[in-house]
């Protein structure tokens, strides 16, 4: 969510419409934007005032007699309205008036906080933006340039249809932070019952920001978000590298600093002083810190407050057509986070879309022809976002398909064809699961079965070492380049045979398995810091079999609730092919240099023969 990171949030992104395409437009001039101080009051218990800081953008021609419909679009974290404007400019060039804002506490010195685009506050501020653009006087907004008041009336209303007074047309775009706004605006404008909002197309975000931060994938409500939630009934994992960088106080030296909070003392010393120096945020924000620091974990009561912070409190009053696109390279907000949003949103009526694209937090490079913020008609993803808001907010074209649509980077790299390389589904899941046995043939692991008649009879076992790592997977946000690793003695991996043809998996993999721990069974009802901390992974291991590739890298922490009890731990999303000749792995490790594990070693072992569950289920396409 940090703007170094994420330099491509706000972006028109497409689901199952992604091979629409919008007419072909001349280039037209720049438009110059009004810059804007917006006064919105009334926010949360508070009733705070704040000033908002935007920039309106009118094509030309636009006029009170010509009117044009409107989006309005704000910043990811760290960002302000400037981060816009090729996307303003590209989508004025089709007709749409645009409304690009900072958001509230991204202001310097801004009086109001950063209050994690919540409803009562960033939900409630918006949409009295949407009331501005449709022509209430009430809403005070002064031209800087010129220190006269303005009001609009170029913006196509639907007041008389709708009943709504000062109701424009009107749809909203952006990521990460700025994706999570609109979901909050739908909210708070359905709670209102004015529903003001006619769709949506939110980027790279989260369901739950509890989940996002401190992901227990052993915990989820059915075992996977195809429940329609990531809200782990447990307490989660810290992914501390992730957090140090959304505090804003950001590291100085990259991922050169991020490494040096391994130390557990060096890391005691961050997060209180993060703690302490919260810029902008909400005291709860710097509460979540401090206990971090103490303990390694959040308590209840910040998972409870970053859980209300999320669409995954609310979805039941997200009701406005949603296109939503999630990034497979992306280790903040992972796939699972989408289908949890998609799922909720699909199951009770809401028109929705969901899009796997090729980028995310962990790289923000589209493939040539997938994003054109600039000239969205010259891009899959932009023609699509086209489409999406010319039925939905400007009600001309063609419905656009409902459906789930995924990136295969196989496909392009042979292909070279952007539309080639998406897949079209009529909803998620898709394909046919396929269950491996986990066989142990030694104390680091052993094979991965296809019938539980070819299991071994034989213990696996691992030891955690450190709070944090050994272990490598990434350094988030910062690098992904170097090798994933495990050293001697942290993980246990079990693998297929070399595969005799190419195998399509798309969707999250599931692994049960039951553990040993007679340490951590003696400590778990002590509470969340004795319970057992593990991290699974999926692996692509090349025909030498040492060359790994963790796709995207992607893993899942768990915070085991009952050791003694077998686990079922849904594993990220991922869209890969594993090529003939190539073996799929499965591994847990004790540690990631990634993420905050248990204070005390804590060693593990697994026993395959003896009856107990201990399988992997791949979602596998043809």
């Amino acid at each position: 969510m940090r703007r170094a990171a994420t330099a491509l949030l706000t972006s028109a992104l497409a689901a199952g419409s992604m091979v629409a395409l919008a007419p072909h437009v001349a280039a037209a001039a720049e438009i110059t934007p009004r810059d804007l101080t917006i006064t919105v009051t009334g926010l949360g218990p508070e009733e705070r005032t704040c000033e908002i800081d935007a920039d309106l953008y009118v094509p030309a021609g636009v006029t009170k007699k010509r009117p044009a419909p409107a989006l309005l679009t704000t910043n990811g974290f760290g960002g302000s309205k400037g981060d816009q404007a090729d996307y303003a400019q590209g989508f004025g060039e089709h007709g749409y008036v645009t409304l690009a804002y900072t958001g509230l506490g991204f202001v310097d010195d801004d009086p109001c906080p950063i209050t994690l685009d919540d409803v009562e506050h960033d939900g409630a501020a918006a949409s009295q933006l949407l009331r501005f653009l449709g022509g209430d006087p009430s809403i005070e907004a002064v031209d800087d340039a010129t220190g006269k008041r303005v009001r609009i009336d170029q913006v196509a209303r639907e007041d008389s249809r709708t009943g709504v007074r000062h109701d424009p047309q009107v749809g909203m775009i952006g990521g990460s932070y700025g994706g999570q706004i609109q979901f909050a605006t739908a909210g708070f404008e359905r709670a209102a019952g004015t529903d003001r909002l006619d769709a949506i197309i939110p980027q790279i975000t989260w369901n739950d920001l509890s989940y996002s931060l401190a992901p227990e994938n052993s915990s989820l409500p059915g075992s996977t978000a195809r429940s329609g939630s990531v809200s782990a009934s447990g307490t989660g994992v810290f992914k501390y590298q992730w957090a140090a960088l959304f505090t804003t106080l950001g590291v100085v030296n990259g991922a050169q600093d991020l490494q040096a909070l391994a130390d557990p003392d060096a890391f005691t010393r961050f997060f209180e002083q993060a703690a302490g120096n919260c810029a902008n945020f909400e005291p709860q924000v710097c509460q979540a810190l401090a206990e971090v620091a103490t303990v390694g974990y959040p308590s209840q009561a910040s998972i409870d407050y970053l859980r209300s912070n999320s669409v995954a409190s609310y979805a039941h009053d997200v009701r406005v057509p949603t296109l939503f696109g999630q990034g497979q390279a992306d280790t903040l907000f992972n796939l699972q986070e989408s289908v949890a949003t998609y799922t909720a949103l699909e199951r009770q009526g809401t028109p929705v879309s969901l899009v796997w694209q090729s980028w995310g937090h962990s790289d923000s490079s589209p493939q040539p022809g997938e994003l054109d913020e600039r000239h969205p008609a010259r891009s899959l993803q932009g023609r699509a976002a086209l489409a999406w808001f010319d039925h939905y907010v400007r009600d001309r074209g063609p419905e656009p398909p409902q459906g789930f649509t995924y990136y295969r980077d196989w496909v392009f790299a042979a292909t070279g064809d952007i539309a080639k390389a998406y897949a079209v589904a009529p909803s998620y899941p898709v394909g046919a699961e396929r269950t491996f046995h986990l066989s142990s043939t030694g104390p680091t692991g052993g094979a991965l079965v296809d019938s539980p008649d070819q299991v071994a009879t034989g213990t696996s076992g691992y030891s955690s070492v450190a709070p944090i790592g050994p272990n490598y997977t990434e350094t988030s946000a910062l690098d992904q380049s170097g090798p994933v690793s495990d050293p001697a003695g942290t993980a246990i991996r079990f693998s297929t045979e070399p595969l005799t043809s190419a195998m399509d998996v798309v969707g999250s993999p599931r692994l049960t398995v039951q553990l040993s721990s007679p340490r951590v069974a003696a400590t778990q009802a002590l509470g969340p810091g004795g319970r057992l901390v593990a991290y699974a992974k999926v692996y692509d291991v090349g025909p030498d079999g040492e060359a790994v590739e963790l796709p995207h890298r992607l893993i899942s922490p768990v915070r085991v609730p009952d050791v003694t009890e077998p686990v079922t731990v849904e594993l990220p999303g991922i869209v890969h092919r594993f090529e003939e000749g190539h073996r799929l792995a499965v591994v847990l490790a004790g540690g990631d240099m990634a993420y905050r594990g248990s204070t005390v070693a804590q060693p593990v072992t697994l026993t395959t023969g003896t009856g107990a569950p201990q399988s992997l289920t791949i979602p596998v396409v043809p």
